[in-house]
C-alpha cells in the first residue's frame, strides 16, 4: 500500500499547490462577475509571465507515471520471488487448468496454496511421556488466499496494460504535436479549433501540459475564455499554415519554442 502511494506522495511534493493557486476556486465558476473577471486576469497574468518554465512540472508529472508502472512490475516480481517463481504465470496457469488433458492436470490454485498438509501433534501418552502423532490439517486460509491472488493476480495485469497504454499515450503527445491540438479541442469543445490549434502550436511541451491540466480544473466556460484571452498574445503568422503542421517537433527551435518557417 505504501509503495502504491508513493507515486501520489511525489507528485503532491513536486507540484506544491500550483493549480489550485492559480485556479483560485474558478473550478465551479460560482461568483461574482467583477471577482470572476479579476481572477482570470490573474491567471492569464501567470500564464503569459511564466512562458517556457514548467517543461519540469511535466516532466515531473509523467516520471510518477512512470513509476506506477515500474511500482506494479515491482510488486509482480517480489510476489513472484516470494511464490517461488509461481506467480507471474498464477493466472495463465489457471485459465489453462480446464483445457489440460483429465490426466494431466495438477490444479495450481492447491499447488500454490496447498489446502492439506501433514501435521505433527505432540501429546502425552499414558505413561506421561511425550508422543508425536503424524495427521492431515486443514488450511483453511488457503482457500480464501487462492482466491484473492487470482484477483490481484488480474488487477495487476490490467494495471499494467493501462499505464503501457497511458505511457505510449503520453509519447504520443510528446511526439506528436497536432495530436495536442486534437486533444486540447477534445478537452473541452466551447474551444475553438483554431484556439486549440494556435495554443499547442505557440507553447512548448511544458506551458502545453499546464494548459491541458487547467482544463480538467477549470470552468470551461471561463476555460475557454482564458484560452481565447491567451491566443490573442500568439503572433499572426503562427496562427497560419494550420495544414502545412507537421506531425513532429522537427520545426522546434533550440530554445524550445517554434521557430520560424
Amino acid at each position: 500500500a505504501v509503495a502504491c502511494y508513493t507515486p501520489k506522495f511525489l507528485w503532491d511534493m513536486f507540484e506544491g499547490g500550483l493549480l489550485r493557486t492559480i485556479v483560485m476556486g474558478l473550478n465551479l465558476g460560482i461568483c461574482r462577475e467583477e471577482e470572476k473577471k479579476a481572477k482570470k486576469a490573474v491567471l492569464l497574468g501567470y500564464l503569459r509571465n511564466h512562458m517556457n518554465r514548467h517543461k519540469m512540472y511535466a516532466i515531473r508529472y509523467w516520471m510518477c507515471e512512470s513509476l506506477c508502472l515500474v511500482n506494479i512490475i515491482a510488486q509482480m516480481w517480489l510476489m513472484n520471488k516470494f511464490f517461488d517463481g509461481e506467480f507471474m504465470s498464477y493466472g495463465w496457469n489457471i485459465m489453462n487448468y480446464s483445457e489440460t488433458p483429465q490426466e494431466q492436470r495438477v490444479d495450481p490454485m492447491v499447488y500454490v496454496f496447498p489446502r492439506i498438509t501433514k501435521c505433527i501433534f505432540h501429546k502425552y501418552g499414558a505413561s506421561g511421556s511425550i508422543q508425536k502423532h503424524d495427521s492431515l490439517c486443514l488450511l483453511p486460509l488457503n482457500i480464501v488466499n487462492e482466491k484473492t491472488y487470482i484477483f490481484i493476480w488480474f488487477w495487476y495485469i490490467a494495471l499494467i496494460i493501462m499505464l503501457v497504454g497511458l505511457i505510449i499515450y503520453r509519447a504520443m503527445i510528446i511526439m506528436l504535436p497536432r495530436v495536442r491540438a486534437q486533444i486540447l479541442n477534445a478537452r473541452n469543445r466551447m474551444v475553438p479549433r483554431d484556439v486549440a490549434f494556435a495554443i499547442s502550436k505557440y507553447l512548448d511541451i511544458g506551458d502545453w501540459w499546464l494548459v491541458y491540466m487547467l482544463g480538467r480544473n477549470l470552468d470551461p466556460i471561463i476555460y475557454r475564455d482564458v484560452l481565447s484571452q491567451l491566443a490573442e498574445d500568439i503572433p499572426e503568422e503562427d496562427k497560419k499554415d494550420e495544414h502545412n503542421w507537421l506531425w513532429s517537433d522537427e520545426l522546434l527551435g533550440d530554445d524550445g519554442g517554434w521557430s520560424d518557417y
